[in-house]
Order: C-alpha cells, then sequence, then structure tokens
C-alpha cells in the first residue's frame, strides 16, 4: 500500500527576528513551526515550485551549501534549530516565511499566484513605446546573503528578493551585541515586507510607478500590512502578548511592530516600524534623555504633509490597524462582560489562561478577515495610478460584494479609521458604505452592451477551462474565430508543464484573443454602442477626428502595426484573471477580471505641441507617460458587467465654450514628478524623465528602510 504524502512540510523559524530569542520574556514563544504546503519534488536550496533559494555571497565570493529539506535527519526534527550562525537555517527561514505569505495570498483571493513576467523588447520595425511579449517566470528568486549593507529589496528586474546582513552601529540600544551582525533574512518582517512587493508587482506590475505621492508609499504600507497581520498567525505569540497586555493590543506590543532588531540595530530607540505608537524623548528625574512609548494620535493634516513613502504608508498601515483593533474590541466585549460579571472592568492580577485563549482566537479570527479583505481588495482596484483612496473603496467594493451584510460593522470601523487620517477619496459626497463603493451595473441596466455579455461568455469558458487544466488547451477554439491564439499550445509539452505554468500561457493566448475582439468591436461595432463603450471604460481604441475627447500623445499605429493594430490607438489587456469566492453566508462569487492600459507621451514643457513634433524631436525633448485605463469586473453567472473602475486619460473640451481643461491626473503628476506643487520625492528617488532607467525603484528606497 503506498502511503500518501504529508500534507504539510513543518519548519521551525523565529516569529520575529533573533534578538527576542535573547529575552527571557520573549525566548519561549520566538521560535515558531511554519506549516507549509508539501512540495514532494522539492530540490536542494530550497528550489520548489515558487522560489528558488540562491545562497551566493558576493562580499565574500562564496556559495553557501544548499539546504536540503527531504533529508531524513531534517524531516525529523521539523527543519533546522534556529540559529544566527547557520546560512542552511537562513535559507530555511526565507523559504518558510516566503511561501506562508504567498498562501495567503493564494487563499484570499482564490486563484494561484503569478509573479510579474520579463517583459521582451518589441519586435523590429514597432514603435519604441510597444513592449514585446512576456516570458513567464515560475520560480521567484531569494538571496539571503546577496548585499553587505542594512538594507533588503525586491529587484522587478530581476525577479529576486535580495537580502542585507551588516553590523549594528556601536550606540545602537537594545539587547545585542553591539557591532554584532544583523540578518535581514532572520527577520519575519522583512522576509514576508519582500515577499509581499513580489506577489503585488505579480498583479498590478504599474503600480511600481512613482506617479504621485501614494503610489509607492501604497506598495510599502501594503508590504507592512501583510507582515503585520501575519503576526497574529502564531498562536503562542498571540496569547502571550494578549496576556501581557490584559487583552489591551492598543498599547504597546510586539504584535503591531516590525522589524525590532533591525529598527535597533540602525540606532533606532525601537521598532523600525510601529503601527499602533511612537516614542517620545522625555527628560528624566536627573535631567537625563530617555524615551517613552506613546500611542499616535490620528492627525488629518498627515496626509496632506508627508511625502516620504514609509513615513506616509504609516498612515494607511495606522487605518487597517485601527480597523482590527475597533472591531477586536467589538468582538471581545461581550467575553469581557462574561468575565467581568457585567463590569466590563478586569480586576488586578494575571488574566485566566481560559480568557486569554478565547481573546486570542477571536484576535486571530478578527485579524484573518481583516488581511483577506486586504488582499482581496487588489482585484477591485484601478490599473495605475492607486490612491489611498482608491484602495478605501476597493475594500469596501470587495467586501459589500462577499460579504453584503456587515453585521459586525467592518466596513464602517475601516471608513471612520481612514477618515480620522483625511484620507477620503475624490469626487465622494458621502463616506458611507454605499457611497464608496465603486459604481456597480445591473444586468438590466442600459449600460449591459452586448460586447460585455459576449466577452463574459467566452471568458466564462476560458475561467472554467483553467479549473482543468490536464486537458487538452485546443478546447478553447470555443473562442470563435480567435481560437488561433491558442494554436501553439498543443505541443506534445504541454502536460510536462507546470500547472501555473499552463495558467500563464492560457492567460496570455486569452489577452491576446481579448484584444483583437475589442479591436474589431472598435472598427466593426454599432458607432453609438462603441461610444458607450468608451464612455464607461474610459479608453480610446480607434483613431477618429470626430473624437469627442482630445488624446493628444496616445500612440497611434497608422499601417502594419502588430497583432493588426492597423489605423488604432495603442491599448494592452494588461491582466486576465479568474476569481471564484464563498463567503461566510454561502454567498459565491463566479467573476473575471480584466485590466486594460492605454498611455501618452507628454512633454514636460506645457507650451509643447506634441503631435507637432518629428520624431527626432520628440526624442530630444524630456517628456513622460501618463497612463489610464479600467479594470472591468464581469460576472460569469449573468453574463455582465458588474464594476468598470476607470482612470480616464483624456483632457476635456467643452465645445459651446470653446474651452480646453487639461485632464486633472496629468496636472498633478506633472507637478509631482518635477516639484512643483513642493514635493520632490519622486524626483529624489527615480528622477524626473521616463527616459531615466528605473529598474530597482525599492534597492535606493528600502536603504536603512
Amino acid at each position: 500500500m503506498r502511503i500518501p504524502d504529508p500534507v504539510f512540510r513543518r519548519l521551525r523559524g523565529y516569529s520575529f527576528d533573533p534578538s527576542l530569542s535573547t529575552q527571557l520574556d520573549t525566548a519561549l514563544v520566538n521560535e515558531a513551526v511554519f506549516k507549509i504546503d508539501w512540495e514532494g519534488s522539492l530540490k536542494p536550496g530550497p528550489i520548489g515550485e515558487y522560489l528558488e533559494v540562491v545562497d551566493y555571497d558576493p562580499a565574500s565570493k562564496c556559495f553557501y551549501e544548499p539546504l536540503d529539506l527531504n533529508d531524513k535527519h531534517i524531516l525529523a526534527q521539523d527543519g533546522l534549530s534556529p540559529s544566527e550562525g547557520n546560512p542552511q537555517f537562513h535559507q530555511q527561514m526565507t523559504y518558510a516565511v516566503a511561501m506562508t505569505t504567498i498562501k495567503n495570498f493564494e487563499k484570499a483571493l482564490g486563484r494561484k499566484a503569478l509573479w510579474s513576467p520579463h517583459r521582451m523588447p518589441a519586435g523590429p520595425g514597432a514603435s519604441g513605446n510597444i513592449e514585446g511579449p512576456d516570458n513567464y517566470v515560475q520560480r521567484l528568486r531569494i538571496y539571503p546573503h546577496a548585499l553587505r549593507q542594512a538594507n533588503a529589496y525586491y529587484s522587478p528586474a530581476k525577479k529576486a528578493l535580495l537580502f542585507g546582513y551588516f553590523p549594528a552601529v556601536s550606540n545602537a540600544p537594545g539587547e545585542f551585541l553591539p557591532n554584532g551582525l544583523v540578518f535581514t533574512c532572520l527577520s519575519h518582517d522583512i522576509i514576508a515586507h519582500e515577499t509581499t512587493h513580489a506577489l503585488l508587482d505579480g498583479m498590478h506590475r504599474r503600480f511600481i510607478e512613482a506617479s504621485h505621492r501614494d503610489t509607492l508609499a501604497f506598495h510599502e504600507a501594503f508590504a507592512d500590512i501583510v507582515a503585520l497581520f501575519q503576526h497574529f498567525s502564531f498562536p503562542e505569540v498571540l496569547k502571550h502578548q494578549i496576556a501581557k497586555t490584559r487583552g489591551r493590543l492598543e498599547s504597546q506590543n510586539l504584535l503591531g511592530e516590525l522589524a525590532q532588531q533591525f529598527g535597533k540595530a540602525i540606532g533606532q530607540y525601537g521598532a523600525l516600524r510601529d503601527a499602533i505608537g511612537e516614542f517620545d524623548e522625555k527628560k528624566g528625574e536627573f535631567g537625563e534623555k530617555r524615551k517613552e512609548w506613546r500611542p499616535k494620535n490620528p492627525n488629518p493634516d498627515e496626509y496632506q504633509t508627508i511625502e516620504e513613502p514609509h513615513k506616509r504608508g504609516a498612515l494607511l498601515v495606522a487605518a487597517v490597524f485601527d480597523t482590527f483593533l475597533a472591531i477586536y474590541k467589538r468582538r471581545v466585549a461581550d467575553l469581557l462582560r462574561i468575565s467581568t460579571g457585567g463590569t466590563g472592568v478586569l480586576p488586578e492580577g494575571e488574566l485566566h489562561p481560559d480568557l486569554v485563549n478565547r481573546l486570542a482566537n477571536e484576535a486571530a479570527k478578527c485579524s484573518k478577515h481583516i488581511l483577506n479583505m486586504c488582499i482581496r481588495a487588489l482585484d477591485y482596484c484601478p490599473p495605475v495610478d492607486i490612491s489611498f483612496g482608491d484602495y478605501l473603496r476597493a475594500i469596501v467594493t470587495a467586501d459589500i460584494d462577499l460579504v453584503p451584510n456587515d453585521e459586525m460593522g467592518y466596513r464602517i470601523a475601516l471608513i471612520d479609521a481612514f477618515k480620522r487620517r483625511g484620507i477620503y477619496p475624490r469626487d465622494i459626497r458621502t463616506l458611507s458604505p454605499e457611497s464608496l463603493s465603486w459604481e456597480r451595473f445591473e444586468r438590466d441596466d442600459t449600460e449591459q452592451l452586448e460586447v460585455f455579455k459576449k466577452i463574459a461568455e467566452i471568458l466564462r469558458k476560458f475561467v472554467h477551462r483553467l479549473d482543468y487544466l490536464d486537458g487538452d488547451p485546443l478546447i478553447l477554439g470555443d473562442f470563435d474565430s480567435f481560437g488561433k491564439h491558442f494554436k501553439n499550445l498543443e505541443a506534445g509539452s504541454w502536460k510536462s508543464k507546470t500547472d501555473r505554468e499552463r495558467i500563464f500561457l492560457l492567460t496570455e493566448a486569452g489577452k491576446s484573443a481579448l484584444s483583437e475582439l475589442l479591436a474589431d468591436y472598435k472598427t466593426l461595432g454599432d458607432p453609438e454602442d462603441v461610444m458607450q463603450f468608451e464612455a464607461i471604460t474610459g479608453l480610446h481604441l480607434l483613431y477618429s477626428l470626430e473624437t469627442h475627447e482630445p488624446v493628444n500623445g496616445l500612440e497611434f499605429i497608422e499601417s502594419g502595426g502588430p497583432q493588426g493594430f492597423s489605423g488604432k490607438y495603442v491599448f494592452e489587456v494588461h491582466s486576465l484573471r479568474g476569481a471564484r469566492r464563498v463567503g461566510p453566508d454561502g454567498n459565491t462569487l463566479n467573476q473575471v477580471v480584466i485590466s486594460i492600459t492605454q498611455h501618452r507621451i507628454i512633454p514636460y514643457d506645457k507650451t509643447l505641441k506634441w503631435d507637432l513634433l518629428t520624431e527626432e524631436q520628440k526624442k530630444e525633448e524630456p517628456s513622460f507617460k501618463f497612463r489610464g485605463g479600467c479594470t472591468l469586473i464581469l460576472d460569469l453567472q449573468d453574463l455582465s458587467l458588474r464594476y468598470a473602475i476607470v482612470k480616464n486619460i483624456a483632457d476635456k473640451v467643452l465645445f459651446d465654450k470653446n474651452l480646453f481643461i487639461e485632464n486633472e491626473r496629468l496636472t498633478r503628476q506633472r507637478n509631482y514628478r518635477t516639484g512643483v506643487d513642493g514635493t520632490a520625492m519622486r524626483a529624489t528617488y527615480l528622477g524626473t524623465s521616463d527616459n531615466v532607467n528605473n529598474e530597482e525603484p525599492f534597492a535606493l528606497l528600502h536603504r536603512n528602510f
């Protein structure tokens, strides 16, 4: 009888980082066991389906021996024991935390995670602004000892996580050896943070572009949110901190802090970042300087004034963590009433272990729900130019879609936390959940054009096909005349590919088919329907002298363009994703998410008439890409459009007043890039012109975090 493979691989690691293992109070809870999905074909490295750990130390010019997690002695003891001095444990730690983060994403989104592909240059004869095809990236590479500096970052160019190590500063406060080595690859928070950057880039690669103050800050904030809420998945840590704070998680505790060892090692008094508090300098009884922790009070002015991405992102992190605290207090209120005879005031002394367990269970449930809300919202974001207000609307909409009845008030708590920090979406009159939700299209709305039904009908077959990846891909000839895009998938190598690679190849073919469908629709469709389609999506697909909105700088191919885009504006089906989710009350969502983007080439000099310049003149003139587009969410159950989340790219013309009005987003982006509005942060990290190669936006941004 064949014994089935285990469900999980158990690997030991640090709950936080090595510094807490040298403190008596936290040593026993700082060692966690990560339960990782079993990979039977895991190779030494480790090298699995999603990750490849390559342990080369450039500073020392040496390779460390790769770890074999299938070794029987390692399997028998839940992996190597935590150790700062063992490079093989460093490999184990990065693999365990990164895989945990990946699986949290997959559970929330209801599909397998894919890394951002390598984008190839366009073929010969194509315009310089047209990008080539995408190449599949199976594994994200992890380099545990890539840098000898206080840094760690995700490299979009290398598709890799690079971790540094460095000596702690001599005056660093804390409980570790001054000038001793600190390894960023041993911090749960830093590993989870960098892995989240990679996962987010795999879904929204345009979010990495610094188009205004919120874009880089959002990337940083979202990575911190994931790292913070993964703390609550460690039961012993959670119970320890609840017992220590007597259930008051709004007081100083490890659960709300990020990268304790790193923060102290670079000379800070406490953790690198704290979601709920900060240290103030005070004078002691004898005039000596000392630091005292205090909770952060929301200040709406900070959102208008803070520019640095990490500090600005901390506002978003604080709003989400405050939401958790508000719901946690509500969930445990009955437990406190029962345990205190109705007063709600706990007596002095330690909490009863049973009460600690119950409080920990409620905190774990609440944190898991908040984390799922935050990840799920990524499908409801615009494809470019994300703002904190957009993200608030995405969270609210995604939650309303899946959990219509918000009995615990998650959405109200979230809106209140954002409001107290002055974070509001633009063009919103009220802050009710209904107003904040993206506009929902119903099945019988006049906006339900026939083209949306056709796309949904075709993609329903396509998404269904993604559930059965071992069959013949040519079944997708159901794409009518667009089945040709799947012809190259019939090679005999199909069965040798992994499920994730099959999903990638099918999705790329589906994007090409959808591009052709939209291009043909714009050319052959009913003109009135086409105009309505443009109004709904904010897209411009076919050049026309009769257009009602000028789109100067939007690339136009007159003839012989790639993919048959002759006489059409260039556009890109940016992503195509299926989403199947089940809510707590059994509510089922079966949707497809499509992101379509375009860009205009905009000169920094507003007085220039860009379309009147020659190609040579355009190359010499400083310019940038102004992107727009939409995220379309289609309901595959009733074959209709559900949401169109739009970032308009065109300017406005009031013909009756002969008045030209530049796109407001365009004005804000130009000012942000040039520092006209007092914001020089974009230029500080990435320069002003798109002609500058910015393949590593996180390398400088993450230096000393």
